[in-house]
């Protein structure tokens, strides 16, 4: 866990200035978008608390609500399994995709289920999984993972996403956007009316009422969740609001932090199957609530890392995000939530993303909810002390007990600032490749 590995992928990302321009120029306008839809809102911080008081009420009475939840979409004709683990999760869809003799999955958006690694489960069951998302589905042409939670490739340029499209039967495709979009409407059409399942996530899920709610600016959400006979919904346990006020509260957040919209273009609820006499929807709904290591983190001192509404909002603003992009945290989240909450679902490796990140604070600003994302960070480095080399525990405990002291302080400084005028960059391991140490003045100034 020293970071070793995050490190060498941190520094191909930053090696490659197509990737840099490209994380520029989205999370830019991103950030832009998001000013003016806040700027429209005269109580914006009055919402953002109210937001972080509904979350943490709900997830501390979580049990209680996911009953209700869980019996509103029984008494509407659904199904509803509760998964312990990526892989009870996995094989339940599996399982009803192989009792409908499912051959095509065609899937919406959805973080949970990359998370659990859901495509590649079906995939090795011998399913074919089209993703219908226009992002994703780029990102899935190309054997990639998304590299943001909103816009999964956000990575690629428009040059680059014509050149997949070339690739995969748009033959002398130009890299307008119209023209692109025009040729995926034309290739997922034919998935969405051929499919035999229907999967997606949910942004959040109602309790008083059983409703699924997804948030889209495309309209495969909607195709995915009512053409194919079956729909399958995938939703992490933390995803539930309590009432329709709440979910309204919540919206008025996620879309405005996310892409700097007042409301999406789509906003879809799903409460139960297709009833007699309506003309379109599933005749069967099941949802699959994940815990995959939830129950854990609620119970803890990061519980309210589960408020989060997954808009983005952090990665945008995060000048480590800008620069490496979402690939280099090797995680389903990336970004300062990412940094967070990877470690605390996945462990093991995942533990080095507490590196990553300035603690500037620009997350905690832009978090719709208020989660103290930098304060959490800290904690996960705290808590990591203990696995650190001796090496590296005498050098810091030399290190704090000299600036605990002014006289060895004032005596550090003094030859860090002469070994700074001494010292060339290059010779400065790592850090100095391509910088100049700074120069501290020699008089202190007033």
């Amino acid at each position: 866990m020293s970071g070793k590995d995050l490190r060498r992928r941190a520094q191909r990302a930053v090696a490659d200035t197509g990737l840099r321009r490209a994380l520029a120029a989205a999370t830019d306008h991103l950030a832009l978008q998001r000013g003016r839809a806040i700027e429209r809102l005269e109580n914006f911080d009055d919402l953002r608390r109210a937001a972080r008081d509904v979350r943490t009420a709900t997830l501390a009475r979580l049990p209680d609500v996911l009953a209700t939840l869980a019996d509103r979409i029984t008494a509407a004709g659904g199904h509803v399994f509760f998964a312990a683990d990526a892989a009870e999760a996995c094989r339940y869809v599996a399982d009803v995709a192989r009792r409908h003799g499912a051959r095509r999955i065609a899937k919406a958006k959805s973080m949970v289920t990359e998370e659990i690694r859901l495509n590649h489960a079906l995939a090795a069951a011998g399913f074919e999984v089209v993703e219908t998302d226009l992002g994703e589905w780029i990102v899935q042409l190309i054997g990639e993972a998304p590299s943001h939670v909103i816009t999964p490739a956000i990575h690629l340029s428009r040059g680059r996403v014509a050149e997949i499209f070339r690739d995969h039967g748009g033959e002398g495709l130009t890299d307008e956007p119209a023209t692109l979009t025009a040729f995926a409407r034309r290739q997922l059409r034919a998935v969405f009316l051929s499919a035999d399942i229907g999967i997606s996530g949910a942004n959040f899920a109602v309790a008083e009422s059983g409703t699924i709610c997804l948030v889209t600016n495309e309209g495969n959400g909607r195709m995915v969740t009512s053409i194919p006979p079956v729909h399958i919904a995938v939703v992490g346990l933390e995803r539930v609001v309590e009432t329709w006020s709440d979910l309204g509260l919540v919206l008025s957040l996620l879309a405005r932090s996310a892409t700097g919209q007042d409301l999406t273009a789509y906003t879809t609820m799903v409460t139960g199957p297709r009833r007699p006499g309506e003309v379109d929807g599933p005749d069967e709904l099941h949802v699959v609530i994940v815990d995959n290591g939830r129950s854990g983190i609620l119970g803890g001192a990061y519980r309210e890392i589960l408020n989060c509404i997954r808009c983005g909002a952090c990665l945008n603003v995060c000048p480590v995000y800008r620069q490496i992009g979402g690939h280099a945290y090797a995680a389903a989240y990336s970004g300062p939530i990412g940094a967070v909450l990877a470690p605390l679902l996945a462990g093991g490796a995942a533990g080095e993303l507490r590196l990553a990140s300035s603690l500037c604070g620009a997350c905690y600003q832009a978090c719709p909810v208020m989660i103290p994302l930098q304060d959490m960070l800290l904690a996960l480095r705290r808590d990591a002390a203990p696995q650190a080399s001796r090496v590296e525990r005498v050098i810091w405990a030399l290190w704090s007990r000299a600036w605990s002291r002014p006289r060895l302080y004032r005596l550090s400084t003094r030859l860090a600032g002469a070994g700074a005028r001494l010292v060339p960059s290059r010779l400065v391991p790592r850090w100095g490749a391509g910088r100049q140490v700074p120069r501290p003045p020699r008089e202190e100034s007033r």
